[in-house]
């Protein structure tokens, strides 16, 4: 079974994703290719430069494959160009609102006029995420399939032993305005401990700061479900999040983490401060985090989905 994954990169975030599901499926016997397409790194070009440069690669791209798989929205135009009996696409959250809040109005207008066409140019739609399934059931009509995205425990090996840093705060995804980081920054004085930011780093070091680390802070504005709130309860960090998107679904509220409402600065505040003083209650917490996580959401529990998927599909 030959397959092809597009993504802009393969390390962290939806690429890291699409690597680890590519390595395991490998490790199954499929024949799976990554197409890595580069883009303009400024406002407003990344993603046309992105289709642009992908469609390019994939026209003079002469192999046939039984499948090709986009890993994001922008994946998809190029998507269009590659020989396949079957095209998939991943959405890892509602795209035409991602663009409302970061971009122009142009911008927004291009997107959520074209959103579903884009959409519809995959045979079949997945998510990681519950929440935008049921969006663009309920915004478009479109089924998706969902397909969680697991934690590969067995890389957490390379994970070297680390000391602890008394009341280190850390955030660990894109400096971004949808995850918050400027609603962190700004209350960093108020808050009992440091804070790092892990915005550009291997996955490696960013894990290597987590493990180290009292708590792990989310203060997202709009999320599907973060790989890093999955990864801190891997290491038994405490997990502070905003109740959007997903994040309710992992986090339940002084059971496995600390919930609280987006763009609500005291209540991070409190959160935070309230996981760093009380450290029984928050090592319990992380605990239980950690029996969730491999419960549900390791590769010896998904890797079974993921193959069914992809040979329910082509067979």
């Amino acid at each position: 079974m030959k397959i092809l994954y597009i993504s802009p990169r393969f390390e962290g975030g939806i690429g890291g994703h699409a690597f680890g599901v590519a390595e395991k499926l490998r490790e199954n016997g499929f024949d799976v290719k990554l197409m890595q397409v580069s883009h303009i790194p400024i406002n407003n070009l990344k993603n046309p430069s992105f289709a642009l440069f992908g469609a390019l690669k994939a026209i003079f791209d002469r192999e046939k494959y039984d499948a090709v798989h986009a890993w994001n929205v922008p994946s998809a135009i190029v998507m269009k160009f590659i020989k396949a009996r079957k095209k998939i696409l991943s959405v890892h959250g509602v795209y035409s609102e991602q663009v409302n809040v970061l971009h122009s109005d142009a911008t927004s207008s291009i997107v959520n006029s074209t959103e579903a066409k884009i959409l519809k140019l995959a045979d079949i739609l997945t998510t990681d995420s519950k929440s935008v399934q049921k969006t663009y059931k309920e915004k478009l009509g479109l089924d998706f399939v969902y397909l969680p995205a697991p934690i590969d425990t067995e890389k957490f090996k390379e994970i070297p032993e680390v000391k602890k840093i008394e009341n280190q705060v850390v955030f660990v995804g894109r400096d971004s305005y949808e995850k918050g980081v400027d609603i962190l920054k700004n209350i960093e004085p108020k808050i009992t401990g440091k804070v790092i930011y892990c915005t550009n780093l291997s996955w490696k070091d960013a894990m290597t700061n987590l493990k180290a680390s009292a708590v792990l802070v989310v203060p997202s504005r709009m999320e599907s479900l973060p790989q890093s709130i999955k990864e801190a309860f891997y290491l038994k960090i405490p997990v502070v999040a905003t109740n959007v998107g997903d994040i309710p679904d992992v986090v339940t509220n002084n059971e496995t983490g600390l919930l609280i409402p987006p763009n609500d600065p005291q209540s991070l505040i409190n959160a935070i401060n309230s996981s760093l003083e009380q450290k029984e209650n928050s090592a319990r917490m992380a605990s239980n985090a950690y029996d969730f996580v491999t419960k549900n959401f390791t590769w010896e529990e998904l890797l079974p989905k993921y193959v069914d998927f992809y040979e329910k599909l082509l067979n």
